[in-house]
């Protein structure tokens, strides 16, 4: 309704977006503003086309006003185009960039404004907007409305969800609060980026995890020594599996015959036996729900209790990135998981939490 009105409002031209973490959350308020206006404004349907997510409206002074649906993790696409409103749905989802470099910029040719929609994600960029408008700045205002103030919503299923979920999650979910590393699997990433890329040494065991993909994902490698430092990772996608696999094995006979975890579920089944074949010494770690949540639960721990020394952010960034974003979510059917927010991978993070697998029970002295 917003987007609406600020459409409707008697100007020249005027240009408005639609801004989520991917094309579907983008297209579920876009698909609303469609329908609405099918029902109450046809008469002021210029055009629609959906395939751009695009409509354009005739306004109240009889101009051009245009609602377009953008998904956030093409930032290319947000690039160019001033803006005189911006609504943006699922707002703590967004990588801060994409804010602070693409969409406050389109905003100021045309003095243009921002609505910012969400659930809560940990404290960050969007926490600091939130804090802005309690007051802190007059061009900002900022509201909290927890679920329980909805009153269309039945209060004795909040009340159940309350008392099934973990306090963390509950008070995330439904109270709206801005917690310290919420949703946050992984905790103290960076403290533990302090150690760097290393050559293979004689005599040293080296540990691996392998995630494999052929396409859309990327086929990640991190490798570990018994003292549980990542010393090498390689990350690559669209190779066919013969270069995949080669690569592979130059990288773990390179390190004196890396021993390797490898994800052996879905794109990982058919290869298992090729890695085997090419002298890989490899075992199979096949996903299911409880085996996926014991490996991230002890990389969780490791990380927790400071046993791991990944590599600094400015040689292994994707990685670190990866740990930060992995998050526990509720799911439709309230269920709680972890993985991935959209728009994100998890390579990295599953072939570190198979190399760590290995290494859960060694013990290792760190000096400071």
């Amino acid at each position: 309704m917003e987007g609406l009105a600020a459409a409707m409002e008697p100007k020249e031209t005027s240009f408005g977006w639609i801004v989520a973490p991917t094309y579907d959350l983008a297209d579920k308020v876009f698909r609303e503003i469609v329908l609405i206006a099918a029902e109450h404004l046809r008469h002021r349907i210029i055009s629609l086309k959906e395939n751009d997510k695009r409509i354009i409206l005739r306004n109240m002074a009889g101009g051009i006003s245009e609602i377009r649906a953008k998904s956030a993790d093409n930032p290319v696409s947000l690039l160019g185009e001033g803006l005189d409103w911006v609504i943006i749905d699922e707002a703590a989802r967004l990588k801060p960039v994409i804010w602070e470099s693409h969409l406050t910029q389109r905003l100021i040719d045309r003095k243009g404004w921002a609505l910012l929609i969400t659930t809560p994600r940990g404290k960050g960029w969007l926490y600091d907007l939130y804090r802005r408008g309690q007051g802190q700045d007059p061009e900002y205002e900022s509201w909290n409305l927890p679920s329980w103030t909805n009153p269309y919503l039945d209060q004795a299923l909040i009340d159940e969800e309350r008392n099934r979920l973990p306090e963390r999650v509950f008070r995330q979910e439904f109270g709206g609060e801005f917690l310290e590393g919420a949703g946050q699997v992984f905790r103290y990433v960076r403290e533990a980026a302090t150690g760097g890329w290393q050559d293979p040494k004689p005599n040293e065991t080296y540990f691996g995890g392998l995630d494999l993909a052929k396409v859309t994902d990327f086929t990640v490698l991190v490798l570990m020594n018994f003292n549980r430092e990542v010393v090498f990772v390689d990350r690559f996608h669209k190779l066919d599996w013969d270069i995949q696999v080669n690569r592979i094995k130059a990288a773990t006979h390179r390190y004196n015959f890396a021993m390797v975890k490898v994800d052996s579920t879905g794109a990982g089944e058919p290869v298992f036996e090729r890695l085997r074949l090419n002298v890989i010494y490899c075992s199979a770690y096949p996903f299911t729900q409880r085996s996926k949540a014991a490996l991230i639960n002890n990389l969780a721990m490791m990380l927790e209790q400071r046993q791991i020394i990944l590599p600094r952010v400015e040689l292994w960034p994707e990685g670190i990135d990866e740990l930060e974003a992995f998050e526990y979510s509720v799911t439709d059917e309230g269920n709680v998981k972890t993985g991935a927010p959209s728009g994100y991978h998890d390579d990295c993070v599953v072939a570190l939490a198979l190399a760590a697998w290995r290494l859960r029970y060694t013990t290792v002295k760190f000096s400071v």
